[in-house]
Order: C-alpha cells, then structure tokens, then sequence
C-alpha cells in the first residue's frame, strides 16, 4: 500500500485577494475551501500571518479562524502560524484561549519566530514592546504557562485560555525551531511550501533530538507543499502561471494580488528570476492526477513526513476547489 494512504493531508490557506476582488471575497472564499476540504476528510485547515501585503488577507489571524470555525464542525482550525514576535504571550493565549472555549477540542496554535513583515511594519505592530526573534523560546514557554493548568499564586492568568491545554505547533524554515521544537516535544511543522533548501536537515535534527513530552511520545513532521494540480497536465502548468507571476511579484516587491494564468511566462521573468521562482517552488506538486501521485510517492519515501499541509493558489475557486479533489482522489 502506497504511503499517501497512511498520511494526514491539511490545507494552509493565505486568503488570497483576486485583481479583481476584495479582502470580503477573499475570506469568504476561504470559508469555502475550508468547508470543502472538511468534506473531503483533511485533517485541519490553517490560516497564516502576513502584515503590509495587499494581497493577503489573514493579517488577523485569531478573528478568521473565528469566522471559519462558525462555518465548519470538524476540520480542525488554527495558525499557520501565529509570529511570536509580534504579540505578546499573554493577548496570544487570551485570542486561542477564547477561540478554544467557543470550539472546543478545534483549535490549534502553530508559533513562528520571524516576523513576517518588513523593519517599518514590525516597528508599527509593536510599537514600544521590543519584540525579537532572540525571544521565541522564552515567549513560547510563557504561552505553554498561560494555556496550561492555573498555578497556585501565579500572579498573571489568562482568561480565557488557562487551562485550555491549546495544542501548540512550532513552524520553521530553518534549523532553529526543529530543535527546540525536538527539546520540547512539539509537533514540527516545516515551511517547504516556500523554502525548501533545509527541508531534509531540519527533519533529521528534530527527529534525532527528539524528547518526548507529555504532548507527544514521538516525533511528528508536517510539511508545507504548494498544489496546482488539474485533470491533465497540461492544463496544471497554464493554472500554476498566477502562482508564479505571484512569486515574482514577491521577488520584485510589487503588488501580490492574484492575477489570472497566463499562456506563457516567456517575457514575463529574467532567466535569474525564473530560477529564484522555480527554487521558491521546489517542492510544488504540479499536473494531473498520475503526475501528482508520482510526485507524492517521492517526497513521501524521502520525507517519511506524518502529515502534508498543502498551500493553492489558483486563480479561479473553482478550479482551487478540484485541485483538492483530484488529491483526495489519490488516497
């Protein structure tokens, strides 16, 4: 039996703004890929923090989980993740505590340690609180202490979110996070779906300095994969040109809104671009469903990875809607 049958599948979704839509849209759509998806039996559906990026919607994350939560009665949903540095623990903990008492057993809280945004937005989210990356494995202990059972005399408590046991992910794109993620027994969730190049080396540290915890007895590995399947191949690559043409927005600090495929990216990137766009792809799964399938059974046996998050950013709904189907389709 095929490995894909054995692996959880989830989706991380950014809430895309089309060119020609609004923020409104955007997260109504992802409402309906949320619902969707939780039809198919994926496991959880993500939601991620960007700030200062006109085409993403999910810079509030714990209010479009609210949103979503109220439209789903499943799918688990969480951040994918919450960026530490720019909140405080204790308004962290309050946000899923309230969440986790209005869904319970639903929610989840994926921590990342960068801030997700440029020097000028970081300066504006904080404002006087120095926030810093150097501070993520004393902020994640903190959250752990204001989401776990009330101490006695414990001078600070959250409310909600105290005793609420809020599982707790720690997200990479680096080394960093794998091995505190290994020193305290969380689940590990690594960002392939944009930076690939460490992949193998963060999953081989967490897993060898992995201790169990009283979360998990076992390392767990989740990873980020970007999906613009199709029902033939050729289809796939025309769909998969607004995820490039984003990338390459993104290379060039230009707008982010979703554009519409386009017949050829020819003209459209310098040869170096091209490159940086295909590296930032590595690991997307593009084509039909047999090319899919193929694709999967190779990062799988590389990976041995327990679950796969997948990230789709086509343009159109509908065509987002069948890219999950034909991968439901492969189990």
């Amino acid at each position: 039996m095929s490995r894909i049958e054995h692996t959880r599948f989830s989706t991380l979704d950014l809430a895309p703004i089309r060119d020609d839509g609004d923020a409104g849209l955007a997260l109504r759509n992802s409402l309906a890929l949320a619902q969707h998806v939780e039809k198919l039996g994926f496991e959880r559906f993500w939601v991620a923090e960007h700030h200062n990026m006109d085409g993403i919607a999910s810079a509030a994350t714990p209010v479009l989980i609210g949103y979503l939560a109220s439209g789903t009665s499943r799918i688990r949903l969480g951040a994918g993740g919450v960026m530490l540095p720019n909140h405080a623990p204790l308004v962290v903990a309050e946000q899923f505590g309230t969440l986790e008492a209005l869904y319970p057993g639903r929610i989840e809280l994926g921590l990342g340690r960068a801030p997700g945004a440029d020097q000028f937005t970081a300066h504006a989210l904080r404002r006087d609180r120095m926030g810093s990356a150097d501070d993520f494995p004393a902020d994640v202990e903190e959250l752990q202490r204001l989401l776990g059972p009330r101490q006695p005399n414990q001078r600070v408590i959250a409310m909600p979110g105290a005793g609420s046991n809020v599982p707790l992910w720690l997200l990479g794109s680096s080394l960093f996070s794998a091995q505190l993620a290994a020193a305290k027994g969380l689940p590990y969730a690594f960002a392939s779906h944009f930076a690939p190049r460490y992949m193998h080396e963060a999953i081989r540290l967490y897993r060898e300095n992995f201790r169990p915890s009283e979360v998990l007895d076992k390392p767990y590995v989740m990873l980020g994969v970007p999906l613009m399947a199709a029902d033939t191949d050729e289809q796939a690559e025309y769909l998969a040109t607004t995820a490039y043409q984003r990338i390459l927005a993104l290379i060039r600090g230009q707008s982010l809104v979703l554009v519409p495929p386009v017949t050829s990216m020819q003209g459209k990137w310098l040869p170096h671009e091209q490159d940086a766009v295909g590296s930032f792809l590595g690991m997307a799964l593009i084509g039909g469903p047999d090319k899919i399938r193929a694709r999967l059974d190779v990062l799988l046996e590389q990976t041995a990875a327990d679950e796969l998050i997948f990230t789709c950013d086509l343009y159109e709904t509908a065509d987002r809607h069948r890219a999950f189907d034909i991968l439901a389709g492969l189990r």
